[in-house]
């Protein structure tokens, strides 16, 4: 699989588990994404999208840390600021995330870059 390019695009990642969001930060920097963040907490999150100047997309792990990320998905549809959601346990997402793509764990950050691309 070929990786696509970001170009710049300043994509924010927040997930709660380091070495995940590592790799996932190296794969988006690599495809030419400006990383915000890592944020592994929804309080985290929450702090970068009202202090950020851009955020152009976002990959949300929807269990933070034992707490549902659902506020952090609101604020980025408030914002207009496209999602994807990754989860290694969730399966029954609200319906109002309906729209939204979801990407099971674990997965392969190529593909995840893949997956995030096409919103952004």
């Amino acid at each position: 699989m070929s990786l696509p390019e970001f170009d710049g695009r300043h994509i924010l990642v927040i997930e709660d588990e380091h070495i995940v969001a590592e790799a996932l930060s190296r794969c988006l920097r690599t495809c030419g994404a400006v990383i915000v963040g890592p944020a592994a907490t929804v309080e985290q999150a929450l702090n970068l999208l009202e202090t950020s100047d851009q955020i152009d997309g976002a990959l949300l792990d929807i269990d933070l840390r034992g707490i549902r990320a659902y506020a952090v998905a609101d604020d980025l549809i408030a914002r207009g600021v496209p999602f994807v959601f990754a989860t290694g346990f969730e399966t029954n997402i609200p319906d109002r995330y309906r729209h939204v793509t979801v990407i099971q764990k674990p997965f392969d950050v190529a593909e995840t870059a893949a997956a995030l691309f096409p919103i952004v």
